[in-house]
């Protein structure tokens, strides 16, 4: 009778182990869109009000995302689509993203022309940590239409971003601060190193009904280099 108990206990925690593990390995998926008052990227005006889809798709730290955005009050505002392989593990994250925009080297504006000297593609590698309180991202672009140097040649553009969440008055803020490293004529043509973004987003969940509410994020937003300021205000739609 001992030896039955025995057994089934060690099925049961054999299961117990099993769901957990399926658990823990299930496919997760991301759709979203957040809708913005203005376009603003590393400090850069890239657009009036917008709308900025997301379809993602995560296994175990490995992550593919589709990100995108389009102008809803500009025609001329720019079109984006990207897409981002990435993978963090603890507070470690890594990932190469392929940036598609409307406007570049290709005339046509074709999607899939990747001619090194005629692409509307940007391929960006980026790598970063999060050490709780602060986390630091560095991204460096390496192929496609990057910008250039004082000189005309590739400046394999970079940029560095530190950011700090925190809580306030029953709200999310985050801090950011993000810099250009050296010269490139992809950020606004900077000099040389040069503080881009200083911005501060706050975000809270308006309530709609008993069980379905709406984030709404508020962000003001500095260029200290090109000499330029932004308030944009978003909320973000999910399932």
């Amino acid at each position: 009778m001992k030896k039955v108990k025995r057994f089934c206990l060690a099925v049961l925690l054999l299961s117990g182990a099993t769901a957990a593990e399926a658990q823990e390995s299930k496919v997760e998926t991301t759709i979203e869109a957040d809708i913005v008052s203005q376009y603003v990227w590393r400090g850069q005006d890239l657009g009036d009000v917008s709308l900025q889809p997301t379809l993602g798709l995560g296994y175990k730290g490995l992550s593919l995302t589709a990100w995108g955005s389009v102008g809803l009050t500009d025609p001329d505002d720019t079109k984006e689509f990207d897409l981002t392989l990435a993978y963090s593990a603890g507070g470690f994250n890594i990932g190469v993203t392929d940036y598609w925009f409307n406007s570049g080297l290709d005339p046509r504006n074709r999607y899939f022309k990747y001619d090194a000297h005629g692409t509307n593609h940007l391929f960006e590698a980026n790598i970063g940590y999060d050490f709780g309180p602060l986390t630091l991202q560095w991204y460096t672009n390496f192929a496609g239409n990057d910008g250039v140097t004082k000189s005309g040649k590739r400046a394999y553009s970079s940029y560095f971003e530190l950011s700090a969440p925190f809580k306030l008055a029953s709200v999310d803020w985050t801090a950011v601060l993000g810099a250009v490293p050296y010269a490139t004529s992809f950020y606004e043509r900077v000099d040389g190193f040069a503080v881009t973004n200083v911005s501060l987003t706050a975000t809270k969940d308006v309530k709609i009904t008993d069980s379905f509410s709406i984030p709404l994020f508020a962000q003001v937003a500095a260029n200290p280099c090109s000499q330029k300021a932004y308030l944009v205000l978003g909320l973000k739609l999910r399932p």
